[in-house]
């Protein structure tokens, strides 16, 4: 009976992983295309789970927000390390300053929420900061150490100038499901980030 009981658990506990995973990822999704005040019904309708389910785990929208934008950030976080592991540094670090601008460019609707003054996404920024710049410095560093780039570059300092640069670029006016990498704003964002990448190799040694 023992071994059944924690059978059962292990079931229950599965099963409510599956769902708030599967909720982050329609509000991740519903996010992007709505805006963060979509209604909650749509998220739980996308998620494939009932509205109470969605309420159980995340009580306040804010909870839901703050959710999304933690689970974004460490996988933004997260690829740092993969293609380090997987590419020449050189490289590593333009993907990754690609990917984190594309981050940037498709949570416009997160970022307002943060910016709303609501004590509820207080802690977020420290959050951001404190997983991508490690995540940077290790690229910048590993770049340097193999000729690829410039050692005197400031992680927050390039996570800054990229935000702004990112922050500039618009994906407004488009299609719901449209790829943001294909619209004339973000083409334009890549291009001034390649020139900054570009900068980042001035200078270097070897």
């Amino acid at each position: 009976m023992q071994e059944e009981n924690t059978g059962t658990k292990k079931r229950i506990r599965a099963d409510a992983a599956r769902n708030e995973d599967a909720v982050l990822e329609a509000a991740k999704t519903v996010f992007a295309t709505s805006g963060v005040d979509a209604p909650v019904r749509e998220i739980a309708k996308t998620a494939g789970v009932g509205v109470g389910t969605l309420y159980r785990r995340f009580p306040k929208r804010s909870d839901l927000v703050v959710a999304v934008f933690k689970r974004e950030v460490d996988a933004c976080a997260k690829d740092a390390k993969t293609l380090a592991h997987d590419l020449p540094p050189g490289e590593a670090l333009s993907r990754w300053l690609r990917r984190y601008c594309r981050f940037i460019v498709t949570k416009k609707g997160l970022a307002s929420a943060l910016h709303s003054g609501d004590p509820a996404f207080d802690a977020l920024p420290d959050y951001f900061r404190s997983n991508f710049e490690p995540a940077l410095q290790n690229l910048l560093a590993a770049a340097a150490k193999a000729g690829e780039a410039r050692s005197d570059i400031d992680a927050y300092d390039l996570l800054r100038a990229i935000g702004n640069l990112a922050s500039a670029g618009s994906t407004s006016g488009s299609n719901a499901g449209d790829d943001p990498e294909n619209h004339e704003g973000m083409q334009h964002t890549y291009r001034m980030l390649d020139l900054m990448i570009d900068g980042l190799r001035y200078g270097k040694s070897g």
